[in-house]
């Protein structure tokens, strides 16, 4: 029999620390084979993401990625996620589109934040106020349950209607200072041209970029590249695929070794803040294989 999980009874049942410990769990089986394949249409985006890893199934996730729909009072991104036995390679389940990207995008980052951040972090700045920002107010919410929260985004009234729905949470209009002053500062924006600036940068905080999805995006300049230790969730679907990494690497800002760890190096304790002065900067790439350990968590959790 087929699973078929929808988006309101998975929110029901699921919790971001244990989301996090199936994905830390997810990184000591063997590596996963992965591959995307990308289209496009002018701006919009057809992406299809495949991860198999052995021990626990594969998956195939399709996004599209449409930057007017909210011109349509529709979602940005939508897609399809389809999930395989490891066994007999049955079509095991069908688990919500949307269940699934919020809870691998923001685990992702919440995962990254509580090996790189400081643990005594208490503000926390959200660039941007689309869906992705709502799901890491409740992210990093859980994460840092001492924590208050600023939210900044070029649409104001976004930022309000965001901040009103979360206790603990403000408007910021100057995101220079907003930098400046935050802890954490968490990024999901669909920008092309840098709009966190290494000038603005402290000693102490932990950065973590999640918006960009292209070689033509970044949300971070080159001196805040150079400024910090960079981490990325996996180095496959990052060095080569994202304007993050792969446009400072091609200006000579940074180098490939300048990446010191990725998810599957939290084993051999590579993964992990040396100092509480240095500044650390993940790159939240996503890619199937984090859709395949949320879902499998997913289903874990509708089976017991």
């Amino acid at each position: 029999m087929i699973d078929i999980i929808g988006f309101t009874e998975g929110e029901a049942k699921l919790e971001w620390h244990w989301l996090c410990s199936a994905i830390e769990t997810g990184h000591t089986l063997p590596r996963a084979e992965i591959d995307d394949i990308f289209l496009y249409r002018g701006k919009d985006t057809l992406l299809s993401r495949a991860a198999w890893i052995d021990g626990l199934g594969s998956l195939v996730k399709t996004a599209t990625i449409f930057t007017d729909n909210p011109t349509r009072d529709k979602p940005v991104v939508n897609g399809a996620v389809s999930v395989f036995s490891d066994t007999t390679g049955e079509l095991e389940a069908m688990v919500d589109f949307h269940l699934v990207t919020k809870w691998k995008t923001a685990g992702d980052s919440l995962l990254a934040a509580t090996k790189l951040a400081r643990p005594d972090s208490r503000n926390i700045l959200i660039v941007g106020s689309g869906t992705v920002a709502h799901a890491l107010r409740e992210a990093y919410g859980a994460g840092f349950p001492a924590a208050s929260f600023t939210v900044w985004s070029r649409t104001r009234a976004n930022a309000e209607k965001l901040a009103a729905k979360y206790p603990d949470t403000t408007v910021a209009d100057d995101l220079e200072a907003a930098v400046k002053s935050a802890d954490i500062v968490t990024s999901a924006t669909m920008v092309t041209e840098p709009i966190i600036k290494g000038a603005w940068l402290r000693a102490g905080q932990h950065i973590d970029l999640i918006g960009a999805y292209r070689r033509d995006m970044r949300e971070a300049d080159d001196d805040a590249m150079k400024k910090a230790r960079i981490f990325v969730d996996n180095r496959a679907t990052t060095l080569g695929h994202i304007g993050e990494i792969a446009a400072p690497i091609a200006s000579g800002a940074i180098a490939e070794s300048d990446i010191i760890a990725d998810f599957y190096d939290m084993d051999n304790g590579a993964f992990k803040r040396n100092d509480i002065n240095e500044i650390t900067l993940f790159k939240n790439g996503g890619g199937a294989h984090l859709d395949l350990m949320v879902a499998k968590y997913i289903l874990g959790v509708f089976k017991q």
